[in-house]
């Protein structure tokens, strides 16, 4: 069923849309290298197909997964032949070129940069991750988007109704709700609806009249468990959990929890899970609740113990706490201040009183002279200097156990301004 016309390409308007960059290009046959990005399923190699029908360039196709440096050298060497002596441009297909390591990334570069042959790569991984940028710099990047619902539907009444390519001659009908329900779980994904359809059709029982019908029951145990679009090395990994990080730093329990449910069924390291949720508790709960800390090493450590699939309700528990907890990044953002004194050269010498003074002749050098030793004062506080400076570098908020160590901290004068002072809120 992958569309014979511009006109049959269902979806990515944005892309090839009437009066679009490159469908203008696809049809003056004036296409330059392009990489085509995107979930399975969306039309991307489908695209291909459209453009090498459009063109009067001589096509050529390497699918990364097979194809060597050596039969990348042999395809351009072709190319730059058959330009020589026939005249004649070279479109070369590549499938899945994120595969392709960099060295054979290089041997395309040249070719490519001289605009013969022109490249269209069709990958699932975020070319900007995948390809190198001098491949990139010389190619147009063009995102597919999940095919809509309305989309979906299309293609599969277009598949019921075609004899040739379809399922026309199976003479089969299927209900509303079971379209509706096709085109709803799988996700903009053209090849698993259309695969769906057809398991569906091909195993429900002709009725009397000779019509097969596909009832919402029988495309339900069509579809069994969904492959969900997720690679570890790549873009879904890192969209995933930044989702989930900006999900518990915006305090929605709930979008957190669905996060982590796609990770882990999609089968995530649970430990890098774990590992994010300690960093989301130190960095965005900090001082607000300092117990987010602990619950989320707990969790770390929970799932160390017990393993999956059972460490999953630590990692839920550690979720919905650090999502729910009050935030305040103010100990963080004190760090990256000092940091930054640090690296700009301010480094300060610690004042002799604060020395090491446990060594012999110590204090013959003025180690630890002066010391005052909190315990030994009221409240355990003692006026005295630390650092020999008054830059603030912690500001505390007035958010949650934040709160109260801000009062603490006036009252004691550590707030940059004197003890029982009136201080703005930050």
């Amino acid at each position: 069923m992958r569309p014979r016309t511009l006109d049959e390409f269902a979806g990515q308007a944005h892309i090839v849309g009437p009066g679009q960059l490159l469908r203008r290009a696809i049809e003056a046959d004036r296409i330059t290298s392009v990489i085509l990005y995107g979930p399975p399923g969306t039309g991307k190699t489908a695209l291909a197909h459209l453009i090498a029908s459009a063109t009067r360039a001589h096509v050529e196709q390497l699918n990364a997964t097979a194809a060597g440096v050596a039969e990348v050298r042999d395809t351009l060497r072709r190319a730059t032949e058959r330009a020589r002596l026939q005249g004649q441009r070279t479109l070369l297909f590549i499938d899945e070129i994120h595969r392709f390591n960099k060295a054979q990334q290089d041997v395309l570069m040249p070719d490519v940069e001289q605009g013969n042959p022109i490249l269209i790569g069709a990958t699932t991984f975020n070319p900007f991750f995948a390809l190198a940028p001098a491949l990139l710099s010389r190619s147009i990047v063009c995102e597919f988007k999940p095919l809509s619902e309305a989309d979906i539907i299309v293609l599969l009444r277009r598949a019921l109704a075609d004899s040739a390519r379809g399922l026309g001659q199976q003479r089969a009908h299927v209900d509303e709700d079971a379209l509706a329900h096709v085109a709803r779980v799988c996700d903009g994904d053209a090849r698993r609806a259309l695969n769906a359809l057809e398991v569906a059709a091909l195993t429900t029982a002709k009725g009397p009249d000779g019509v097969v019908r596909v009832t919402l029951a029988a495309v339900e145990s069509s579809i069994q468990k969904k492959a969900v679009v997720y690679d570890q090395a790549g873009d879904a990994h890192y969209d995933t959990i930044s989702a989930f990080i900006k999900s518990m730093r915006g305090s929605d329990p709930h979008a957190a929890l669905y996060w982590l449910a796609k990770m882990l069924y999609a089968g995530e390291d649970p430990r890098f899970i774990a590992r994010r949720i300690v960093i989301c508790a130190a960095e965005d709960v900090g001082m607000a609740d300092p117990q987010a800390l602990v619950v989320a090493t707990a969790a770390m450590h929970a799932l160390e113990y017990v393993g999956l699939p059972e460490g999953r309700i630590p990692l839920a528990e550690a979720t919905v706490y650090v999502a729910s907890a009050p935030k305040s990044n103010a100990a963080y953002l004190g760090l990256e201040a000092a940091t930054a004194d640090v690296q700009a050269g301010r480094t300060l010498e610690v004042p002799s009183d604060l020395k090491d003074a446990s060594y012999r002749s110590a204090k013959q050098l003025g180690r630890g002279v002066g010391y005052k030793y909190a315990h030994h004062y009221a409240r355990h506080h003692v006026e005295q200097a630390y650092i020999p400076t008054s830059t603030v570098y912690y500001r505390p908020t007035d958010l949650g156990q934040e709160k109260l160590i801000k009062a603490w901290l006036k009252s004691l004068g550590r707030l940059g301004e004197p003890a029982g002072s009136s201080s703005q809120s930050q």
